[in-house]
């Protein structure tokens, strides 16, 4: 009967052990719009784009606000009812093999876009720079839904990585922001 308790008691600690907050939050990505009807919408970057960044909600858990910002680049089909549109991915930074990661530290949160592996497909008529400015607006929505019950402010620091010689002004697109805190 001990053995019993024992075996019991130690399965309700190996649960509680591994039990894990799952947390409803908005990601704003940043998202093609090829393949859709939908001709030069004026994007948060305030161009005619073909793209846009929108939010759909996720079920994470992990470390907050890095996993918010990793979350923005994984892949996304985008639901139909529509068997003509065949989109298989929708989301520029999957689409366009940009890497996305955060790590957060005394300093702020610094967010690296990766762009050692960019390359636009053919049917995405955007240039790289528009991609990433769409990439910088996700993260940014994504972060300040993120702050708003926050009591305390956040730094980002934002950052353009993997550049090479032919990638080298894409640079200038790093930036540092303070996002306040919302909550009380």
């Amino acid at each position: 009967m001990k053995t019993g308790f024992l075996m019991l008691a130690g399965l309700a600690f190996a649960a509680l052990a591994t039990a894990t907050t799952i947390t409803m939050v908005p990601i704003y990505e940043p998202l093609s719009l090829h393949g859709t009807d939908v001709d030069e919408v004026i994007s948060d970057t305030g161009e005619a784009l073909q793209a846009t960044v929108m939010a759909r909600p996720m079920a994470l858990t992990g470390a907050f606000p890095e996993t918010l910002v990793d979350s923005i680049g994984t892949p996304h089909k985008i639901p139909t009812n529509n068997p003509n549109y065949k989109v298989q991915e929708a989301n520029l930074l999957v689409l366009c093999h940009i890497g996305l990661a955060a790590e957060l530290s005394a300093d702020g949160l610094h967010v690296r876009l990766d762009v050692s592996k960019l390359s636009i497909p053919a049917e995405v008529d955007l240039t790289s720079r528009q991609v990433l400015k769409l990439a910088i607006v996700a993260v940014r929505k994504t972060l300040e839904e993120y702050q708003k019950p926050q009591t305390g402010g956040l730094t980002v620091l934002i950052e353009v990585t993997g550049v090479d010689q032919g990638k080298a002004s894409l640079t200038d697109l790093s930036a540092k922001f303070q996002l306040p805190g919302g909550g009380g």
